[in-house]
């Protein structure tokens, strides 16, 4: 009897899913007919960033989370072996095209450092990283919903003091290049990889194939991104990009800081975010994330009985997670995954500082009235 009642509904969701598709492939198209077909490869590239990590259920909060918690090292190593495959093909790229690429280096300081604990505790209490809130919004998640506009708007702030910040102290740039630099960064990655699973508990060191999948995916993505935008994979940037949008439209003059206005931040300002490069992929993540969860059904989900404090702990969170991310130059991907992958040596000081805030997150979670899973 299911089957008979079930056999009408699935025409209808076989339309329903080539209507999604239909949709994506679109604006796709739109953005390449409005902007050119280099902008219309990057919001394709987004959809894929959104599809890979909701569709396989991976990200970089968690894992992290998982690891504190239950000492479970796989989601981590899977990152680890991501940022690793697509180093291999990063450095050659960068070395043997300057001018046309650039890596995700910046310098290691005291902001950059202090912006990385703060962030790596604050993702942990909305359990989202950068990519993570974008891909939450994008799937429904009402605690994402309303993290991801104080987000924006604390990646704003954070751009509009950020030399006043990195005047504290910066340490000179550090960047591994070459076939030495290469091997360094891979010899660390398969040494820190190999501590992790050290450190995890007995029967739990198993690596789930989707992991392994991911892995793959998001490194082919990553590569892409880099040689279409010509530039590493970035979340932040754009967001902040899209709250100082805000802010002008209602007559704010933003020529007190000295990052926005800055003339490349300035031309960004009065162009169409169909042609900023952080935008489209992030707009892409949220959209993918969308496309995976209408695939699945899955927008049924009920708001979640939470105290007041625990609202108001996800939009202070929220505004810390936009707000530190640019101190540290840049989130779990731009800084961690991105500056890892080109050599740069602040991403393995965010990894560093970063794990250490989560592991504080973590803890201080339960206390602020959100449900620990």
């Amino acid at each position: 009897m299911s089957q008979l009642a079930d056999a009408p509904a699935r025409p209808s969701r076989l339309l329903s899913r080539a209507a999604l598709i239909g949709a994506a492939l679109f604006l796709v198209l739109a953005v390449a007919t409005l902007a050119g077909a280099r902008y219309g490869l990057l919001l394709l590239i987004g959809l894929g960033f959104g599809l890979v990590l909701e569709g396989l259920r991976f990200g970089f909060a968690g894992p992290w989370r998982a690891m504190i918690l239950r000492r479970e090292p796989g989601g981590i190593v899977a990152q680890l072996v991501s940022i690793g495959l697509v180093a291999v093909i990063a450095f050659p790229l960068l070395a043997s095209n300057p001018a046309e690429l650039v890596g995700a280096h910046a310098p290691v300081g005291w902001a950059m450092i202090g912006g990385a604990f703060v962030f790596g505790a604050a993702m942990q209490i909305v359990l989202g990283c950068g990519s993570g809130t974008l891909i939450n919004s994008g799937s429904g998640n009402p605690i994402s919903l309303l993290a991801l506009p104080f987000f924006a708007i604390g990646s704003f702030a954070g751009a509009y003091h950020l030399f006043w910040w990195t005047g504290l102290g910066t340490a000179p740039l550090v960047v591994f290049e070459g076939t030495t630099g290469l091997a360094i960064t891979l010899a660390l990655l398969a040494a820190v990889a190999a501590f992790v699973l050290w450190l995890g508990k007995p029967g739990s060191r198993s690596i789930p194939r989707r992991y392994w999948i991911a892995a793959v995916l998001l490194a082919a993505l990553a590569l892409g991104n880099l040689v279409v935008a010509g530039q590493p994979w970035g979340v932040v940037y754009g967001l902040g990009l899209w709250a100082a949008k805000g802010v002008s439209l209602f007559g704010a003059d933003l020529s007190g800081s000295a990052f926005w206005s800055a003339p490349g931040n300035v031309e960004r300002l009065q162009e169409s975010i169909l042609t900023d490069v952080t935008s489209l992929t992030n707009l892409g993540i949220i959209g993918g994330a969308f496309l995976v969860a209408a695939w699945r059904g899955g927008f049924s989900a009920p708001l979640p009985k939470l105290p007041a404090k625990a609202w108001v702990a996800t939009v202070v969170a929220g505004f810390l997670l936009g707000y530190s991310s640019r101190l540290a130059f840049g989130c779990n991907v731009g800084a961690f995954f991105s500056g890892i992958s080109t050599g740069s040596l602040h991403g393995w000081a965010w990894f560093a500082a970063g794990f250490a805030g989560s592991w504080v997150g973590v803890k201080i979670r339960p206390s602020l009235g959100l449900e620990a899973r």
